[in-house]
């Protein structure tokens, strides 16, 4: 990661805040976007003392204008873009019949046509690095599950939209990845409307649901990313990594 300028989506918490941690620690610069300018100070004062460097940018990745000057600004004060990691998004509960028109819009344009806007943006800058780009996806993107429709439908999306590109760019020396993590410690949820005793009923009940036996960490997740995002990985493109503790081998019976 050393002498690496790599763009994480999503930074102000849980997977790309920890992705954005574990690449600075290994040396790379990190520009750091998020919503939360709060979080996204503190996650600047935690990565003082690493080897590598954060900067944070405060975007709303869903207005093209703001994703335009992101990229932009980064290759004026950085020179380059070697990695791009999207790991911004939402979750919404929601059936078939009770999920929304403006909740599936705000997650389609969250989960799916940001992370799209900004793969575009920032391709003519991966190819001058042969650079490669981690998407954050879920295993809700290759099974399907109650109650999260619209989620599970973006998830799927992200799959398709890394294997897609993946061969479009394939020519030109980028790489495209995904990862598909189970239940991990994050606000994601919480911040899709889940009480604090759901999700501490939520995370119990995940020792059930993983063989493994319990939901994930968001480092554990960071540290696959970085490892897809490195030169090790350098013969993997279009695939789309299970990092669920087993979830996604299980079936109801």
């Amino acid at each position: 990661m050393e002498n690496k300028v790599a763009l994480v989506t999503g930074a102000s918490s849980g997977i790309g805040r920890a992705t954005a941690l574990a690449m600075a620690e290994k040396g790379a610069s990190v520009v750091a976007v998020g919503r939360n300018e709060g979080d996204l100070g503190t996650l600047r004062d935690e990565a003082r003392d690493l080897k590598g460097a954060i900067r944070v940018h405060l975007a709303d990745i869903t207005e093209v204008s703001q994703v335009d000057r992101l990229v932009s600004e980064t290759v004026q004060h950085l020179s380059q873009i070697d990695i791009l990691v999207n790991a911004a998004g939402i979750i919404k509960t929601g059936s078939i019949e009770s999920t929304t028109l403006d909740d599936w819009d705000k997650m389609m344009s969250i989960n799916v046509r940001s992370m799209f806007y900004v793969m575009q943006k920032c391709v003519p800058h991966l190819e001058k690095t042969k650079g490669n780009i981690v998407n954050i996806s879920s295993v809700t993107g290759t099974r399907a599950f109650p109650g999260v429709l619209a989620y599970c439908v973006s998830k799927a999306a992200t799959d398709q939209l890394t294997r897609c590109s993946a061969l479009d760019l394939a020519p030109k020396g980028i790489r495209v990845n995904a990862v598909n993590p189970g239940v991990v410690v994050t606000n994601l949820h919480k911040r899709g409307g889940m009480s604090d005793a759901d999700y501490d009923l939520f995370l119990e009940n995940a020792k059930k649901t993983h063989p493994l036996g319990r939901a994930g960490e968001a480092r554990e997740v960071a540290d696959l990313i970085c490892f897809l995002a490195s030169e090790k990985a350098g013969w993997i493109t279009g695939a789309t990594y299970a990092i669920d503790g087993g979830r996604a081998e299980t079936c109801a019976r």
